[in-house]
């Protein structure tokens, strides 16, 4: 049921609690009740709204890898989180140490965050730039109710 729950809340997070408790078939009480208990431990962690950021005012998408000095992760971490435009970023295996998604209203404003503000955070020692030119979403994980 809490998968069903999940499911609906991906389709349309601003699905009044009757309507879920009438699309996944259980009363209004017990979807309070699971939504409540998906929130406090943790598997909801907002509602958030799905922006199309070119028309936000966001043409320029790119993602940047980094490269980073041992033991550094915490400090770039904390650097990372206080830079504008950087949307989201992640620790990886591979040739780089990090890969960062930034979307900015221009390319100038991209050469800044990458070349002044990323470059310039204590232990990193490089990054990469790959332009986005389109993007799209893919099927993501089914959330449906698992059968039997």
């Amino acid at each position: 049921m809490d998968r069903a729950i999940i499911a609906e809340l991906l389709r349309d997070g601003r699905l009044p609690v009757r309507a879920l408790a009438e699309r996944v078939h259980i009363s209004r009480a017990n979807a309070y009740a699971r939504l409540t208990r998906l929130m406090d431990d943790g598997v909801i962690t907002g509602f958030t709204a799905e922006l199309d950021t070119n028309k936000a005012g966001l043409g320029t998408s790119a993602y940047v890898s980094v490269t980073i000095e041992q033991n550094a992760w915490r400090a770039v971490s904390a650097g990372l989180r206080d830079i504008p435009h950087v949307e989201h970023f992640a620790m990886v295996g591979g040739d780089y140490d990090l890969l960062v998604l930034v979307r900015a209203p221009d390319n100038a404003a991209l050469r800044d965050v990458v070349l002044e503000r990323i470059q310039g955070i204590p232990g990193v020692r490089g990054t990469r730039t790959w332009l986005v030119f389109e993007e799209a979403r893919g099927r993501g994980t089914e959330w449906a109710p698992r059968q039997g």
